[in-house]
């Protein structure tokens, strides 16, 4: 059995998808848990809850953490340690390996040029704060050897939900509007497309030499700047790339009014200079590379 904590993301799905290609046991756990694959068990509950987390884990070969809670610092600060801790602790309990998908909020924002499993941990964020506690707490059992278990981190997403060139580039065009970028259009940034992290993640899992150890989900690494996103995504959709620019002003102004944009402006950084994030190591390891930019595009269009 191969358990997903936290099923209704893209992310999830996209592994829900994947793990059929190593067993026909997958439960899907959250509150409200959909099927993806038509032999999926369902497993619906509240992951807050300590009791509940240990019943979601138990029977489980794998478990996989792809939970999102709100995008709010005040639920990150209450949720995320205690979840981490009872998930550890279920996952000791019933002999479980774990497989945590994380981000890069704690990276060293004057590293973010060339990011590598190896890039330095200094969150520059209050929610990177807390990623760093959550990834540092389960690397210490891990290292212990307290539990089997790896650390799998993205890019941001490129996808059709939490997905910034969905949300501010497609969602604009598509309404014959002017598309957005954040801060400066002329670094580069690029991203995980979710089908990829999806299926890497699968493979993580299911590969013994992957535990005990940090990777990076394949991310395709052509330099792109948000100027050439935005135009990647206005020739696949035949409209004019037109586009403004949010500068980091209107980003914390808009946070009075908007809750999204007040906790966006937390990790704005990110725009604020050339966000490259490496994955060659993994691509290397597993001979798997990551879907070009181009078409991922034309697959988020056209699906």
């Amino acid at each position: 059995m191969q358990t997903i904590l936290g099923a209704g993301g893209t992310v999830a799905q996209e592994l829900a998808k994947s793990l059929t290609e190593y067993t026909k046991g997958i439960r899907l756990v959250s509150r409200n848990p959909e099927k993806v694959n038509p032999s999926d068990e369902l497993f619906p509950t509240d992951l807050t809850i300590p009791h509940e987390v240990f019943k979601a884990v138990d029977g489980s070969d794998i478990v996989y953490i792809t939970i999102g809670f709100e995008y709010k610092h005040s639920i990150w600060k209450e949720l995320w340690p205690p979840f981490i801790q009872n998930t550890i602790n279920a996952c000791k309990t019933h002999n479980s390996k774990l497989v945590f998908f994380d981000n890069v909020y704690i990276y060293d924002k004057n590293h973010l040029e060339n990011m590598t499993e190896e890039s330095p941990v200094l969150p520059a964020s209050k929610k990177g704060e807390i990623r760093a506690e959550v990834a540092n707490e389960l690397w210490k059992e891990i290292e212990n050897g307290e539990i089997k278990g790896l650390i799998a981190r993205s890019a941001d997403f490129l996808g059709k939900r939490n997905s910034i060139p969905y949300e501010i580039i497609y969602k604009n065009l598509k309404k014959r509007k002017k598309a957005q970028w954040l801060i400066d259009d002329t670094k580069r940034h690029n991203f995980t497309y979710t089908k990829d992290a999806g299926k890497a993640l699968a493979l993580l899992g299911n590969s013994e030499e992957a535990y005990n150890h940090i990777w990076h989900l394949p991310t395709d690494s052509t330099p792109m700047t948000g100027k050439d996103w935005i135009n990647l995504f206005a020739q696949e959709m035949n409209v004019k790339p037109r586009y403004t620019v949010i500068s980091k002003w209107q980003i914390k102004f808009g946070g009075v009014f908007s809750t999204m944009l007040k906790e966006l402006a937390d990790v704005a950084y990110q725009f604020e200079k050339d966000y490259c994030f490496n994955s060659s190591r993994f691509e290397k390891h597993f001979e798997m590379k990551p879907t070009p930019p181009k078409q991922a595009v034309k697959e988020i269009i056209n699906n």
